[in-house]
């Protein structure tokens, strides 16, 4: 059995077919994957986190994306789309059609059993790469924890992790504090991050 070779697209080719797709696809280095969908209490996490940091931010100069909005990493020829984004400071728009960044402040993943390992990983590495990043969150379905990483200085990044959901979430990037309580908020019961 011969195996099929796999395709390599330019970054042109990519966002030309990723702009009329109905389904939103990642990018690296010429390789392009479809996401998958993602559950109740992801997407009831994502929101929570999304209107609390709105909220917190929307007197001052930072904007907040939610998951629509794609990521481009120029060091690592990639294309992605991070669960959160915020950006202070001016927005760097990729193209024209201001719909993929180049300067997130901080990016906030929630974790999905099928994405864990590579949110961790690889992709954790490769958005230690942007310049302007300087706090990524990893916030679990499967119970109430987030681990937290800060740039302190170039290639060197402290990590907390947070499990005390009597303890706020600082992120002095941008001067906003989360709480387990608003993360979680509506979690269905039958959901493990609710216990």
């Amino acid at each position: 059995m011969t195996m099929q070779p796999i395709r390599i697209w330019s970054s042109e080719e990519y966002l030309a077919f990723e702009r009329t797709s109905e389904v939103k696809h990642t990018f690296f280095d010429g390789v392009i994957v479809a996401m998958a969908g993602a559950s109740a209490a992801h997407n009831i996490i994502t929101a929570n986190i999304v209107a609390s940091l709105h909220f917190q931010v929307r007197q001052r100069n930072c904007t907040v994306f939610p998951s629509d909005m794609r990521l481009k990493i120029e060091t690592t020829r990639t294309y992605t789309y991070p669960d959160i984004m915020v950006v202070c400071g001016d927005i760097q728009y990729a193209h024209e059609a201001q719909d993929t960044l180049e300067n997130p402040t901080v990016i906030i993943e929630v974790l999905s059993p099928s994405t864990e390992i590579y949110d961790r990983g690889k992709k954790a590495q490769i958005y230690r790469t942007i310049p302007s990043l300087q706090e990524y969150l990893l916030v679990a379905q499967d119970g109430q924890h987030v681990e937290h990483f800060v740039r302190y200085a170039e290639h060197q990044w402290l990590f907390t992790e947070c499990a005390d959901a009597q303890t706020p979430i600082m992120l002095p990037s941008i001067e906003c504090t989360l709480l387990f309580e608003d993360i979680y908020a509506k979690v269905p019961p039958s959901s493990p991050a609710q216990g």
